[in-house]
């Protein structure tokens, strides 16, 4: 048995350790309080206006350059990794084959601008076949009725007066001949010129053609940016649709999240976004916005969407890519390429905008073609000038007509 008087002696010293046990637990207890207020406030407060995702990825324009002809590879002028320009060119095609139609469309452009220019002098002839024949028919006409006025005296015979009268239809006969023909010819060049003559624009449409094909033995970079792909090789034989290499405009990405579909409630456009990529770390903020959301989940929009009527479904939270855009000045100084991972803040106080309704389109466009049409138009220009002669005289010619009509009229009357 213990001693009484140790046991008494021992009693005194737990108190001092329960009332150490006692101030140590309420502390605990009050910093928990205190953490669990403070997160309670930045909850309330911060924290619930913001969604956040490490699911995301930047994003961008892959322009693939594909021949539109048909031809051999004999000049590839960039490589992967490599920086080009809008314009620049990139692939040549061997030209021989587009060359050859070329020149024999350019040719018979020339040899019909060449025809339709002789309808327009022809004009000329047939009118003065008309006043020639007008002429004979005057004189006929004269001559039978000077001998129908001596045929009562007997000074002329009848035979000679049918003679007479035979030559006035036959002179009648040549005249209605010769306006038909010059009818016929007027409907080939009435209210045209030989530059917009129906034959020449045909012609003219098959030189642009044939230009333009030739034209496409060049490939331009129809955007500036970093080439990526590239599989084409000199001497390959290329057909239209072909892929030959992709450019890549690292100025415009854009970075695609893919928030969970219980994150989206308070979700619009133009709210301000926050993020950080893994190639920088955070000590690199980009700033930007969002700028669309998604028309279905990626699960829908996969290679093999998920058939849940088999029975045999499973309830997986679906992800809804958002549209985000970055600052173009911060891209600039910090460039970012396609693939690469981002975490993404985005601020969902303001739900003043829309979601789908409210959604910007985007154009994108490129020029690099429309010198081809431009250069066609001067080459057939060019071609109807040097064929088709003085301008002054195909759009002269059908008022010179009616004069000389009018003058041989009024000279009969």
């Amino acid at each position: 048995m213990s001693d009484p008087q140790q046991t008494a002696a021992a009693a005194p010293v737990q108190k001092p350790s329960n009332g150490k046990r006692r101030r140590l637990m309420t502390l605990i207890v009050l910093v928990i309080i205190i953490a669990a207020v403070a997160y309670g406030l930045y909850y309330f407060l911060i924290a619930r206006f913001h969604e956040t995702t490490d699911d995301a990825y930047v994003n961008g324009n892959v322009v693939q350059i594909t021949p539109q002809v048909v031809g051999t590879v004999i000049s590839v002028n960039a490589d992967d990794t490599q920086t080009v320009k809008v314009g620049d060119p990139l692939v040549v095609l061997d030209p021989a084959d587009s060359k050859v139609a070329l020149d024999q469309a350019e040719a018979n452009l020339a040899q019909t601008v060449r025809q339709v220019r002789t309808f327009f002098v022809n004009n000329n002839q047939y009118e003065a076949q008309v006043a020639l024949r007008r002429s004979d028919l005057s004189r006929a006409q004269d001559d039978l009725k000077r001998r129908m006025q001596v045929a009562q005296t007997g000074a002329v015979s009848q035979e000679e007066i049918s003679h007479a009268r035979d030559a006035v239809r036959g002179a009648q006969a040549a005249l209605d001949a010769a306006e038909q023909e010059l009818t016929s010819n007027r409907s080939l060049t009435a209210n045209t010129t030989i530059a917009d003559h129906p034959n020449v624009l045909a012609a003219a449409a098959k030189v642009r053609d044939s230009y333009i094909n030739y034209a496409r033995n060049t490939l331009p970079a129809p955007v500036t940016g970093y080439v990526a792909k590239r599989s084409v090789q000199v001497g390959q034989r290329v057909s239209p649709g072909n892929p030959l290499m992709a450019i890549v405009p690292l100025n415009a990405v854009w970075v695609d999240a893919n928030f969970k579909e219980v994150q989206l409630k308070h979700m619009r456009i133009g709210q301000p976004v926050e993020l950080t990529a893994d190639l920088y770390g955070s000590s690199v903020v980009y700033h930007g916005k969002v700028i669309g959301f998604s028309a279905g989940t990626g699960s829908a929009f996969s290679l093999l969407p998920a058939q849940n009527a088999t029975g045999n479904w499973i309830k997986v939270v679906q992800r809804l890519p958002v549209r985000i855009e970055l600052d173009p000045k911060e891209l600039q100084a910090h460039p970012l390429r396609i693939g690469l991972s981002m975490n993404v803040d985005v601020t969902i106080k303001n739900e003043e905008g829309g979601q789908l309704g409210n959604a910007q389109n985007t154009v994108y466009q490129t020029n690099v073609f429309d010198n081809y049409g431009a250069q066609a138009d001067q080459e057939i220009a060019r071609i109807i000038q040097q064929n088709a002669g003085a301008p002054a005289q195909s759009r002269s010619s059908a008022p010179r007509g009616r004069a000389t009509k009018s003058a041989s009229a009024a000279k009969l009357m």
